[in-house]
C-alpha cells in the first residue's frame, strides 16, 4: 500500500462524471469522487462511520435525519455515525463532490459508472 495519496482534489472531483470512484484508500479512511446527475441522490442510508462530504460544483440539499440543507459549491457537510442522510442534486447540471469515509466504506479501486450500478452492487454485497 503508498504511503500517502496526494491529488488536486478539486481537479479530480470537477473531471469525474462517475456515480461513484475510489481515489485512496487508506487503513482508517477514504477518500471517493462522486458525480450525481440532476434530480439524482445517493439514497437515504445510515452508516456506522464518520463522513464527510464537500461540495465542488454543481446545487443540492443535504437530509440529515430528516432536515434538510441547501448545498452549493464550497460547502461541506459531516456525518457523524448513526445519521440517516441523503445527498441530492436539486440543480441542472451535475453535482460533483468528494467523500472521506473513516474508516472506508467501500472496496479499494471500486468505481460504478451509474447510481443504478452501484446499487446492485450493494445488494450483492449486502447479500440483499
Amino acid at each position: 500500500m503508498a504511503k500517502g495519496y496526494v491529488v488536486d482534489i478539486e481537479k479530480a472531483t470537477k473531471e469525474n462524471s462517475n456515480f461513484r470512484k475510489v481515489l485512496f484508500t487508506a487503513p482508517n479512511s477514504q477518500l471517493v469522487v462522486m458525480c450525481l446527475q440532476p434530480g439524482e441522490d445517493i439514497g437515504m442510508e445510515v452508516h456506522d462511520l464518520d463522513q464527510f462530504i464537500r461540495i465542488e460544483k454543481g446545487e443540492g440539499k443535504a437530509v440529515l435525519d430528516g432536515k434538510e440543507h441547501s448545498l452549493e459549491d464550497d460547502w461541506a457537510v459531516v456525518i457523524p455515525a448513526g445519521t440517516g442522510h441523503n445527498i441530492i442534486n436539486t440543480g441542472k447540471k451535475p453535482l460533483k463532490l468528494y467523500t472521506i469515509y473513516s474508516p472506508p466504506e467501500h472496496a479499494d479501486g471500486t468505481v460504478h459508472k451509474t447510481r443504478a450500478e452501484a446499487m446492485e452492487a450493494e445488494k450483492e454485497h449486502h447479500g440483499r
